[in-house]
């Protein structure tokens, strides 16, 4: 992986073929991050008038309650945001940004737990100077939060989509047999690796033969490394047609009525 210009970021695979992820920059990551000190400030308000009336029967009791539940809502407001939205805050969603493994690999919860706990370094002495200049000075706009948990942020632009009747064919999908797998497939996958799924499948006409074959096996092992699918569905599936099938779960069955 290395960066290519000012704001985005190339993924180049073993078999040479190259991938751009656009990097979010230090305004964007600001902007977004206001978003949230807004969510954060609002459930402080809430909980400050709860609190109040608590303290009219024990003022001790409120104010330590406060003082715990506040330190909660602030850390684990990102924690839990970014899990269940896979790498998202509802600030990152406004500004259209996602956390990322820095290899583009899937986002653990480790990873999310080390950024956030971080914040509080990056916040210093105020208004995020510390990571503010972590982050223009870093290759890849990284605050000392995603130094230390190895993640990036991403732009996550909408595009259009894709004609994908005419790149799936019509072709018949064994794995939408097994909901549960296909449902379970759908909350493993970073979108990341969903968007290289995707993008490889467009552009798999220009790939040289061995590198389009090494590449889609690659893709294949990922994914079935992430759900095992009955044999019967997937013994007759070359690796390219495994990922295609992949895609259809992804980009066009989960919107499916």
């Amino acid at each position: 992986m290395r960066r290519a210009s000012t704001n985005t970021l190339l993924l180049k695979t073993p078999e040479g073929i190259v991938f751009s992820l656009p990097l979010a920059g230090p305004v964007s990551r600001f902007l977004a991050w206001t978003v949230d000190v807004v969510c954060i400030m609002t459930a402080a308000e809430l909980l400050g008038r709860v609190m109040n009336a608590v303290g009219a029967i024990n003022k001790g009791l409120a104010e330590a309650t406060y003082v715990i539940a506040y330190f909660v809502i602030s850390i684990g407001y990102g924690i839990a945001l970014e899990w269940f939205w896979r790498g998202q805050t509802l600030g990152k969603r406004v500004l259209r940004l996602r956390v990322m493994d820095e290899q583009a690999l899937r986002l653990e919860f480790s990873q999310i737990v080390v950024r956030n706990l971080l914040r509080f370094v990056d916040l210093l002495p105020a208004l995020y100077m510390v990571g503010g200049m972590a982050c223009v000075l870093s290759r890849k706009f990284q605050r000392l939060g995603d130094l230390a948990a190895n993640t990036i942020v991403v732009r996550n632009p909408e595009v259009s989509q894709p004609n994908l009747e005419q790149l799936l064919g019509g072709k018949f999908n064994s794995l939408l047999e097994y909901r549960h797998l296909t449902a379970r497939l759908r909350q493993r996958i970073a979108p990341g690796a969903a968007a290289l799924a995707l993008e490889a499948l467009l552009r798999r006409d220009e790939f040289q033969p061995h590198a389009r074959l090494q590449l889609f096996a690659d893709l294949a092992e990922h994914f079935r490394s992430l759900v095992e699918f009955p044999a019967e569905a997937v013994e007759q599936l070359s690796d390219e047609q495994y990922v295609r099938n992949v895609v259809e779960i992804l980009y066009r069955s989960a919107n499916a009525p």
